[in-house]
């Protein structure tokens, strides 16, 4: 049974919304605003989560940031009233799956929840992390534990991070399409998944900042290289 947390604050919407999701044969944690959300989630440990945008003490793109900085891999499709374009846009920069705009289906919801988790098994079964301290310029990626050090810096990894390394990785110096890679890693290369692409490769990024030897370099429509001299 997957675990979802549902933030809403809008208590009739939320329950009745609480029981379609239970009855599709979910477990459903609901947190009445974005705090007691922030609060609920390392305990229920969701499998997705599923935020109202406009919520007291703690708006839901505020909570997605702060859960994302600490659970990067976290699943996340946001509701909200709102049809802005500067919505959308600013939920899918901070890493979200999905965006859905009320009035909504439920059926519509149930059937984005399912995408998004079968593309995220998908992932998790396909990609193959390196073994353990396998060399990459001057740093050293431990493919079992999920580090990459670099002199005495360690940057802790998520699965989807070390994966994504991985790949790059074994297809370094040369052209990576993007459908491919997105297919690999992330199950599916719709759009929302190259969103959440472009997310994480400004992460590798900035981890791999202190070697000048290595560098990501998108082409944009095309793909991108993952370059070690």
């Amino acid at each position: 049974m997957k675990h979802i947390l549902l933030a809403e604050d809008d208590f009739d919407y939320a329950s009745i919304l609480k029981q379609y999701l239970e009855i599709s044969g979910f477990k459903v944690t609901w947190a009445k605003d974005g705090a007691e959300a922030l609060t609920a989630f390392p305990e229920a440990g969701p499998d997705i989560c599923v935020f109202d945008v406009m919520m007291p003490k703690m708006d839901g793109f505020t909570l997605a940031e702060t859960i994302i900085a600490s659970y990067p891999d976290t699943p996340i499709v946001f509701l909200t009233a709102k049809g802005l374009k500067e919505d959308k846009i600013k939920g899918l920069k901070l890493g979200a799956d999905d965006y859905v705009v009320k009035p909504f289906e439920a059926d519509e919801l149930i059937l984005r929840i399912n995408n998004i988790l079968r593309r995220s098994q998908r992932a998790t079964a396909t990609a193959q992390p390196l073994n353990a301290h396998t060399t990459i310029g001057t740093y050293t990626f431990n493919g079992t534990n999920y580090v990459l050090t670099h002199k005495n810096v360690q940057h802790r990894l998520t699965e989807r991070e070390a994966n994504l390394i991985s790949y790059l990785n074994t297809n370094r110096n040369r052209m990576i399409k993007r459908e491919d890679l997105l297919t690999a890693i992330w199950g599916s290369d719709d759009f929302f998944s190259g969103r959440s692409m472009d997310v994480f490769i400004s992460r590798l990024r900035k981890y791999f900042s202190e070697d000048p030897d290595i560098s990501i370099v998108g082409y944009r429509g095309v793909g991108l290289e993952f370059n070690v001299k």
